[in-house]
């Protein structure tokens, strides 16, 4: 999966495409300020990092724990099934 880091909030919803909904742009807007409130160490465990970042394919927001010291993807939503399902759902004759 090919996705961009994302710093802020507001740099994720400048990247939704034009076609979005602001029902749309308001959920999303509510899920990144709950997400963000979560205390990632004492839910997740130690070591592990609350990371936002936004899949080039579909521009859809993922939410991941990862291991601090492997890389290694610990929790994602939503799953890598669900987002190639996405894009090639997005495909002509999709």
């Amino acid at each position: 999966m090919d996705v961009a880091p994302v710093s802020s909030p507001q740099q994720l919803l400048a990247a939704v495409p034009g076609t979005a909904s602001p029902n749309w742009l308001a959920e999303n807007r509510d899920l990144i300020r709950s997400v963000k409130s979560i205390d990632a160490s004492a839910l997740f465990g130690e070591g592990s990092e609350l990371t936002f970042a936004l899949d080039r394919d579909t521009k859809r927001p993922v939410v991941r724990v990862v291991n601090q010291q492997t890389g290694e993807i610990l929790w994602q939503s939503p799953p890598e099934y669900m987002l190639r399902l996405a894009q090639t759902m997005s495909r002509p004759g999709g």
